[in-house]
């Protein structure tokens, strides 16, 4: 296979799928408020000429096929009633720069000072009518991460992004940077854009929380110089028929460290992509997701897809996903890992899970491995399964009431995916939340 690859003039080919006409999209722009002028211009631009030829998505667009686009292709997001109390955001008792976001617009009165040695921030929306380091990163990761797979929804969010974070890390800052999305309008159609650069030998400990508009779109472009690290930990929190997509592109250079963990708990159409293109030596690229899915009170859709690519030699990626599904839950996971000519010694590991509550939910798994070296360690699996009755036993024969069991199986179940953060205390944040809501949930 080796072989042939090396004398393969392209090795990523472009794929395409069945695209709706022009008119869907048409309809999708003309909803839209394009921002216009500022150093995101160019980008802007070519975002729209990007999206104008490959369209939106349709029904047989191959990375699509698990999940119907529909409600991403419409002009405006369907009316979502707004909750009359909010939930105590995750981390809340951890010590914080914390940026709240309001159907995809910062709110500066909610918000901390921007102030964070060793780290530079501002808007978006003030940002883009002044000069600025993002103008030679805005949109450049989402656009090269637009091959081999077409991620048309990540190009709308570039072409059509009014606000977002531009964070430039030049340190190791003393605390976390938490972002917090709110709700405000049950009709906003909330598009965000952030732009991350972590420089040679800094570190950057970014959380999210909450869910924003009554439909979202997000895109994190995540740039890690040399020797850099970047921890990512993300709580998408729907407790209502909520719709959204997220995107997170990145470029690992040599020696350096990117990792990401989602929890989603609920949701009607969720899906979160992820592109990351491991471009210097040594370099270590983990993504995890823990996800809890209940189609009791509305149907539940949630959609993962990863995509990374090795480039350098040495270098070592993770994909830890698990899955919780009951009362007619759907998940599912689209997991890839392209091993590029003279990438040797790349160890890519990937593994996706699901563990059914009842026999109306499903998880539709898509693992695959592209390899174009032939000294590598690459591996993926993937199973869904039951409670494991004779450990359910087990623990009740010891005095442990059922429903409390099966929060400890469960728990157990996740603790690989949860594994993957670092820092202990956001861990035990995540453990808490997560203890919390299946004591409430998982047996109902």
């Amino acid at each position: 296979m080796a072989d042939t690859a090396v004398k393969a003039k392209d090795q990523t080919p472009t794929i395409e799928g069945a695209r709706h006409p022009a008119n869907v999209l048409d309809a999708r722009l003309a909803a839209l408020s394009l921002p216009q002028g500022g150093f995101s211009a160019a980008a802007r631009r070519d975002a729209l000429a990007r999206l104008q030829d490959m369209g939106l998505p349709g029904p047989r667009d191959e990375y699509w096929r698990y999940t119907d686009p529909r409600p991403f292709n419409a002009p405006a997001p369907a009316a979502l009633a707004v909750p009359d109390t909010q939930e105590t955001p995750l981390f809340d008792g951890l010590d914080k720069l914390t940026l709240v976001f309001v159907d995809g617009v910062f709110d500066e009165a909610a918000s901390d000072d921007l102030a964070l040695e060793g780290v530079e921030i501002a808007t978006l929306a003030q940002a883009d009518a002044a000069e600025s380091w993002a103008a030679d990163l805005y949109g450049v990761l989402e656009a090269a991460g637009q091959k081999p797979v077409k991620r048309p929804f990540a190009t709308l969010n570039t072409a059509a992004a009014h606000d977002g974070l531009l964070i430039r890390v030049t340190a190791t800052p003393a605390k976390p940077v938490h972002v917090i999305h709110r709700r405000a309008s049950d009709s906003a159609d909330a598009v965000w854009h952030h732009v991350i650069r972590v420089e040679e030998g800094a570190e950057l400990t970014l959380l999210e929380t909450g869910m924003s508009g009554a439909r979202s779109n997000g895109v994190i472009e995540v740039d890690l110089a040399p020797g850099a690290r970047f921890h990512h930990v993300a709580s998408k929190r729907a407790a209502d028929a909520k719709v959204g997509i997220g995107h997170i592109f990145a470029r690992v250079a040599a020696r350096a460290q990117f990792k990401s963990f989602t929890l989603s708990v609920n949701g009607t159409t969720m899906r979160n992509e992820a592109v990351i293109d491991i471009a210097g030596d040594d370099a270590v690229a983990h993504i995890a997701a823990a996800v809890l899915g209940d189609g009791g009170k509305a149907p539940f859709h949630q959609d993962d897809t990863v995509f990374i690519t090795h480039g350098a030699e040495r270098c070592e990626s993770r994909q830890v996903f698990k899955k919780v599904l009951k009362n007619g839950a759907t998940g599912v996971f689209q997991g890839k890992i392209l091993v590029k000519p003279g990438a040797q010694k790349t160890d890519g590991y990937q593994i996706s899970q699901a563990l059914l509550l009842d026999e109306r939910s499903q998880f539709l798994a898509k693992p695959e491995l592209e390899i174009y070296a032939d000294d590598v360690k690459c591996s993926h699996g993937s199973t869904t399964g039951a409670i494991d009755e004779e450990a359910l036993f087990y623990l009740r024969s010891r005095g442990v009431p059922r429903e409390r069991a099966i929060v400890f199986l469960v728990l157990s179940f996740l603790a690989d995916a949860l594994a993957e953060v670092e820092d202990e205390g956001i861990r035990d944040c995540i453990y808490e939340r997560l203890d919390l809501w299946l004591t409430l949930n998982a047996v109902q």
